[in-house]
């Protein structure tokens, strides 16, 4: 069996230890955010990469008349205006 003062010394040793591997795991957590590469595209200048867009109104529902999806708009805009609803 060990006496009180060899005991102390091992709880010391495995403090220090425990102690040692937190700092150690911490420092891995923050240097690992370190390590993030940018995330950039390579932009050709003066050219678009991405899919043409198209007007709302060039859809077969509107058949190209910009007038006809317009009031579209306007009459659902109304259908959700509340003060409309309760007058």
């Amino acid at each position: 069996m060990k006496s009180r003062p060899e005991l102390e010394k091992d709880r010391g040793n495995s403090f220090a230890e425990a102690l040692a591997i937190g700092m150690a795991a911490a420092a891995a957590v923050l240097l690992a955010g370190c390590g993030e590469r940018p995330q950039v595209i390579n932009y050709k200048q003066g050219t678009y990469q991405g899919k043409p867009d198209q007007p709302a109104w060039d859809s077969a529902k509107f058949n190209g008349n910009r007038d006809d999806y317009e009031r579209a708009i306007k009459q659902r805009n109304q259908n959700q205006n509340e003060y409309n609803r309760f007058k």
